[in-house]
């Protein structure tokens, strides 16, 4: 159906009673995105693309029209396509028109704000220069030792209960103790800034005040870094020639934290889960056929971090899939049904490793510019989790798992494993390959005690305690083990 006035998106509330087999139809029998019959987006999406095409009708939350691009050249012409739609709400006709309820729980996502993501033309620049300038400092083997002593620590929290729950004891965690250090606030981490974050994401009653928490801190941040800047993303963006305010820095600080934050759970959580519930994914791993950052790739097409985002507003009447879509209409960037497309993937199952075409991180000029960050705490992060704890398992059946699902994303509740406990490791000192050999016996001191008597024989001395690690001119390490150093930041 192509929608060819306003009424086709109509706002009458009135519906089936519940428990008809339409309960899930809106007006005009749209399908709605939310209620009873959206309990599963994933299998509602491909029924709209079967019946529908690659972009298809459908209602948000108050029965709100929006259309859905379920197509992946759809969604990458939208994104690239500034000249024909913007971030920007203020012109989503619903919101002007007032169907756009202050409460509606999508709010947070379509509000406007003043950040780069929200931004075009030469203020779009000027911001996301700011923020491009301030994230290509980062020294990635610095992240790398960064993210490697995060994991360490993490993993001497539970290593000795020989059980853990990975979502909420390492993946929730992970992501938060890298970006703080990065930013410059690596005393903000703790469990408390870590529930902020969940908490706000999941839109509760106390989001708010968990929102105010996060914002404290940034605040904190920027006086800190006016007083004295250090090399950090913080001090970058203060520094930066595009002179931003106060105001634009604690919100950047906000957005490239809360997305690199949210993103990197998940795709942390789903890869971890594919690996302990795919016997053949796992074999592939510890085999060699498959590294981690190939499984990281492949869980970026499979269950990409972000399912959609909210929102894409159309400047002018345009067409996009056959369908003809009119000013201030609204669109949802599907990235998990593109990512599906029959026309790209006509076969699930095949192999997607080396192939980066997914859309998982966007496109156009507001792809997510901090892409290689979440790339770098993943597939460091799984890496050295599989290296303390190689024996981990499930501790419960695939089907038992539980997601909390939200149009925005697909987040899995936890992650219970098991494994042989074993001792903490001290974070701070560098791993010693091996022990230095004991000092050659000459042969003559060999026969001469082998001749005396046995109560004469000199006895062997216990060896010495290593107190300290072998120094690194001792380590003859072979190409691969000094490889490995490089790649973990060691």
């Amino acid at each position: 159906m192509t929608p060819e006035s306003p009424s086709t998106f109509g706002t009458d509330t009135a519906g089936p009673p519940p428990g008809c087999p339409a309960h899930a139809l809106g007006p005009d029998g749209l399908r709605r995105l939310y209620g009873p019959g959206a309990e599963n987006l994933s299998d509602l999406y491909e029924e709209l693309r079967e019946e529908h095409g690659a972009v298809a009708p459908a209602l948000l939350h108050d029965d709100v029209p929006v259309w859905v691009v379920l197509g992946h050249g759809e969604n990458l012409h939208m994104v690239r396509s500034p000249s024909q739609f913007t971030r920007d709400s203020r012109v989503w006709k619903p919101l002007l028109d007032g169907e756009v309820h202050p409460a509606n729980p999508l709010m947070p996502h379509i509000a406007w704000q003043p950040i780069c993501s929200h931004a075009e033309g030469d203020e779009h620049l000027r911001l996301r220069g700011a923020v491009n300038g301030a994230l290509s400092i980062i020294d990635h083997r610095a992240l790398r030792r960064h993210i490697n002593r995060a994991t360490q620590r993490l993993v001497n929290r539970f290593c000795e209960d020989g059980r853990a729950d990975l979502v909420g004891e390492f993946a929730e965690h992970l992501p938060m103790a890298v970006m703080c250090q990065v930013l410059g606030m690596p005393e903000e981490y703790d469990d408390r800034m870590v529930h902020a974050a969940r908490d706000m994401l999941k839109g509760t009653d106390t989001a708010i005040a968990s929102n105010q928490y996060i914002v404290d801190a940034l605040e904190r941040l920027t006086r800190r870094r006016r007083a004295r800047s250090e090399d950090d993303i913080a001090s970058h963006l203060i520094n930066h020639p595009a002179g931003l305010t106060d105001d634009e820095i604690r919100e950047h600080l906000r957005l490239v934290l809360i997305a690199a934050y949210e993103a990197t759970v998940n795709l942390i959580s789903n890869v971890l889960r594919v690996i302990l519930t795919d016997p053949r994914f796992r074999a592939q791993l510890s085999g060699g056929q498959m590294t981690v950052p190939e499984a990281v790739e492949q869980s970026l097409w499979d269950e990409p971090p972000f399912s959609t985002v909210l929102g894409y507003f159309a400047k002018q009447d345009t067409e996009l899939g056959g369908k003809r879509i009119r000013k201030g209409d609204g669109l949802l960037f599907g990235i998990a049904p593109g990512n599906v497309d029959p026309r790209v993937r006509p076969d699930l199952a095949a192999n997607m490793q080396g192939n980066r075409s997914h859309l998982a991180f966007g496109g156009g000029p507001h792809e997510c510019p901090g892409q290689e960050i979440g790339r770098a705490i993943a597939d460091a992060g799984i890496d050295a989790l599989l290296m303390r704890l190689p024996d981990v398992r499930l501790a419960c059946a695939e089907d038992q798992l539980r997601w909390t699902e939200s149009i925005a994303s697909r987040h899995l509740a936890e992650l219970p494993v098991r494994f042989g406990p074993r001792p903490p490791q001290d974070v701070e000192r560098r791993p010693a390959f091996r022990q230095l050999p004991a000092p050659e016996t000459s042969s003559a001191a060999r026969r001469e005690a082998a001749a005396a008597p046995p109560e004469t024989r000199p006895t062997a001395p216990a060896p010495a305690a290593v107190t300290a690690p072998v120094p690194e001119a001792t380590l003859r390490l072979g190409a691969w083990q000094r490889f490995l150093r490089w790649w973990r930041g060691a």
